[in-house]
């Protein structure tokens, strides 16, 4: 499998149009040599000016990866219990993110499986926190260049992203979901039928 992280010219956009942008490309953990993941099938896009958002109230030690270059993963802590993992969108200093809400565990999946030694599909990857553990992406990976083939995490280009999202489809917009400020708002893009979706 050749992988081709997206460049980081691709996040410089808005959280709003990167987001469905990303649907179909491959979320990777790197093993070794070796890659596992899969498709993206669901995002939420956050934005500078969002109350939803972790910038919102401005730069902290944890968000500090939000206010940096574009291209980079921004891991958090929720719940006290699971890890989210986001692609940084927009230039340095203006702080947007695209939450990754879930994947096709296509790629590697032994080891998906074998993170995540209880779940059966399609509750492997169906949601921010599941992936997080079957990906073992921790904070220890905040920070990762997604655009470098030498980072732990990165977003590859899926050279048959329009047959995956032509199988999964069709792209379906609707609100955010799990949060309570501005939740009206359409940020949450899905690929309607993959089993996958949170």
């Amino acid at each position: 499998m050749t992988v081709e992280p997206l460049p980081r010219e691709f996040y410089l956009p808005s959280a709003a149009e990167v987001a469905p942008r990303l649907l179909g490309h491959w979320l990777l953990r790197r093993a070794g040599e070796d890659w596992f993941g899969g498709p993206i099938v669901e995002t939420e896009a956050y934005l500078a000016d969002d109350p939803a958002c972790h910038s919102y109230r401005g730069q902290t030690a944890r968000n500090r990866v939000m206010f940096g270059n574009p291209g980079h993963a921004y891991v958090y802590f929720i719940y006290g219990c699971h890890f989210c993992v986001n692609a940084v969108c927009r230039p340095y200093g203006i702080a947007e993110a695209v939450l990754i809400r879930a994947i096709e565990p296509t790629i590697g999946q032994n080891r998906i499986v074998k993170n995540r030694p209880r779940a059966k599909l399609p509750n492997l990857t169906n949601g921010p926190g599941k992936l997080c553990q079957a990906l073992a992406i921790t904070r220890e990976q905040d920070g990762s260049n997604l655009s470098s083939l030498a980072s732990e995490v990165v977003i590859a280009r899926n050279p048959d992203q329009a047959a995956t999202i032509e199988s999964l489809g069709p792209v379906t917009i609707a609100k955010r979901v799990g949060i309570t400020k501005a939740a009206q708002l359409p940020l949450r893009f899905y690929l309607k039928n993959s089993r996958f979706v949170s």
